[in-house]
C-alpha cells in the first residue's frame, strides 16, 4: 500500500510542485493538500495520512503549533518539516515539537522522497547541516537537570551508540565503528529509544544534546 502523504504549505504553487513529486513515485500517494495549520489538522483527521509534508510560516495557525497537534495524536500521523528558513529556533522547536525530521525546500527531489519514506518507516530525517549545526550548538551546553538518572537507565553500549546517533551516523556505521552487527545496532537501539521513551531518532538525538552527552563524548 503506498505511502499516504498531506502536503501542507500556504503557496499554492509550491504545494502542485510537492505533490507532482510525490505523486509521480509508484510507492507514495498525496491523499490532500492544506494551506494553513489549521487546515492541516482538519484534513489529516479526514484522510488519515501516514506523513505530513509541513510548512514552517503560514497564516493563522502556524506549522510548528500544527505540528504539536498533530503528533499529540499518537504514531500517525509523522511529520516532516519543510521550510525555506534555515534557522536554529524553528529547528529546535520543529523537533522539540514532535516533528520527525526537518528539509530545506531547495533539497533535491530525491532527498525529500528518501525522507518521506525514512519517515514513513519509523524513523527520523535530518538535513546533513542541521545535524552538523546541533552538534555544534548543543556541544557547549550544561548537562540538563537529571541527567544522571537519566543516564543510568543505559547500559554503556547504549551510551555509546546514542552518541554515535546524535554525531548522525545510520546503523551501518555504528555497526563498522563498533566491530558489531547491524542487527545488533538495531536491537540497542530499540533499547534505548524505549528507555528513553523516544519515539524515533531524531528524538533520541534531541535528549542526547539534552543530556550533554555529544559534549561529554567529544
Amino acid at each position: 500500500m503506498p505511502v499516504r502523504v498531506l502536503v501542507v504549505d500556504d503557496q499554492a504553487v509550491v504545494r502542485a510542485g510537492f505533490a507532482a513529486i510525490v505523486d509521480a513515485e509508484p510507492d507514495l500517494t498525496v491523499v490532500g493538500q492544506a494551506g494553513d495549520g489549521a487546515a492541516a489538522v482538519a484534513v489529516a483527521a479526514e484522510r488519515d495520512p501516514d506523513v505530513v509534508l509541513m510548512d514552517i510560516r503560514m497564516p493563522g495557525l502556524d506549522g510548528l503549533s500544527a505540528t504539536r497537534l498533530l503528533t499529540g495524536l499518537g504514531d500517525r500521523p509523522r511529520v516532516l518539516v519543510l521550510t525555506t528558513f534555515d534557522l536554529d529556533e524553528y529547528v529546535y522547536e520543529a523537533l522539540r515539537s514532535g516533528a520527525s525530521g526537518f528539509l530545506l525546500k531547495d533539497a533535491r527531489a530525491e532527498d525529500l522522497l528518501t525522507a518521506i519514506r525514512v519517515v514513513a518507516a519509523g524513523d527520523g530525517m535530518l538535513a546533513p547541516t542541521v545535524t552538523r549545526r546541533l552538534i555544534q550548538a548543543f556541544a557547549a551546553g550544561a548537562p540538563a537537570p537529571g541527567t544522571s538518572v537519566v543516564l543510568d537507565k543505559l547500559t554503556p553500549r547504549e551510551r555509546e551508540v546514542l552518541t554515535l546517533i546524535a554525531a548522525g551516523l545510520s546503523n551501518a556505521e555504528i555497526a563498522e565503528r563498533l566491530g558489531v552487527a547491524t542487527g545488533t545496532v538495531k536491537t540497542h537501539v530499540n533499547a534505548l529509544l524505549t528507555k528513553l521513551d523516544a519515539r524515533d531518532r531524531v528524538q533520541a538525538t534531541i535528549i542526547a544534546y539534552d543530556l550533554g552527552l555529544v559534549r561529554a563524548r567529544n
